[in-house]
């Protein structure tokens, strides 16, 4: 392949993994190559690199005559999922709480304030909210001075932010001070004690993420070996940001 075309892959890459994580190409939906590679003005070879990628990353599925979709994850991929993030985001905080410098502790009690007002508008703006949030916890993976740490749970947060695009069943309100409280322990407490104020917390995510994909577990399963070009996804737009609480 010549620089060229792996260069427009990679935009192709760009331009689809965003609208993914933005919501704007929700769970389920089915993406046509065909009319992505005319809107981008480029050939269907960079666009099916790109596709390749995403397929990689868990962020696309394909299958024979049906095409390619944002993927529907299975229960059993969701809760794996959350065993490493629980794992990578325990051992982040109690390094933090041993490790980060006194700017650090503030700013993150900073950019707590801000998760939870966001998460409290009715009317914000979805991907500033999972932007500031995926933040948040970037920042206590790099107070952990560990970079292979801060890698890792880079990659991690990539298919929770698809995750998190999907509406939130009514009545599964979460508490207005929910990061602030996190943090307060990871900033205030012992190593220990922030280490499992985190396993709560990403515990508490993964029945959030459950709530929030049944539906699509239901159109997974209904879906079997299959799906048609036609299918209707879940919808992930109109939700109120205050759904949006990870």
């Amino acid at each position: 392949m010549n620089n060229s075309t792996d260069s427009l892959a990679g935009e192709a890459y760009v331009v689809i993994r965003e609208r993914i994580l933005r919501g704007e190409l929700a769970i389920g939906t089915v993406i046509s190559r065909r009319k992505l590679a005319a809107e981008l003005g480029m050939s269907s070879v960079p666009v099916s690199e790109a596709f390749q990628r995403l397929e990689f990353e868990g962020l696309v599925e394909s299958r024979p005559r049906a095409g390619t979709r944002v993927k529907i994850p299975t229960e059993d991929e969701v809760r794996g999922h959350y065993i490493i993030r629980s794992a990578l985001e325990a051992e982040a905080a109690r390094l933090f709480a041993e490790v980060a410098t006194t700017q650090q502790r503030l700013e993150l009690q900073k950019l707590a304030v801000r998760v939870d007002t966001l998460a409290g508008q009715v009317e914000g703006n979805r991907f500033t909210y999972l932007s500031v949030h995926e933040k948040l916890h970037r920042r206590i993976a790099e107070g952990a001075r560990c970079e292979r740490l801060v890698d890792a749970i880079e990659k991690n947060h990539v298919l929770a932010l698809t995750w998190l695009c999907s509406a939130r069943p009514a009545g599964t309100g979460r508490p207005p001070r929910r990061h602030q409280d996190l943090i307060g322990i990871v900033v205030g407490g012992t190593p220990v004690e922030a280490a499992e104020a985190m396993r709560l917390h990403i515990q508490s995510a993964l029945q959030n993420t459950l709530d929030r994909l049944e539906p699509h577990f239901r159109q997974r399963e209904a879906d079997g070996k299959t799906y048609t070009r036609n299918s209707s996804p879940i919808a992930a737009s109109g939700e109120p940001v205050d759904g949006l609480r990870d």
